[in-house]
């Protein structure tokens, strides 16, 4: 079930690297939830690492290529770093191994991850 939420995540990255290039700092009107995708990779990026995985840096890697499809500059890539940075720390601070409630956390963050991806690519996919 999971690798068809990742399969959503990457067809939200595959359309913002075909989004047609905009002013470098103008907000875009979904930076709202690219910054809230951003915010849950990073949480991704620490709780499937705590909890076994074997994933390595594989939602690091997303959040990168969610970055260069996106191509921000400016304020706009500082604040998609720092959601990314936010997720990982904050969950970072509470959990130091994996539980049953980080679990549970790993799968809501996948199924909001998903559900932005699909909205953003119904909403602005050519």
């Amino acid at each position: 079930m999971i690798s068809k939420r990742l399969l959503a995540l990457l067809m939200l990255v595959t359309v913002c690297a075909a989004a047609p290039v905009r002013a470098q700092d103008a907000a875009a009107p979904f930076d709202g939830d690219l910054q809230r995708l951003a915010e849950i990779l990073g949480t991704l990026h620490y709780l499937r690492g705590i909890c076994g995985s074997n994933e390595g840096a594989k939602w690091r890697n997303q959040m990168q290529a969610l970055v260069d499809a996106e191509t921000p500059s400016g304020e706009r890539r500082a604040r998609m770093i720092a959601g990314f940075n936010r997720g990982y720390n904050g969950f970072q601070q509470t959990y130091r191994t994996c539980t049953p409630a980080a679990m549970v956390a790993i799968r809501r963050y996948i199924d909001e991850g998903s559900k932005i991806s699909r909205d953003l690519t119904a909403r602005y996919a050519n």
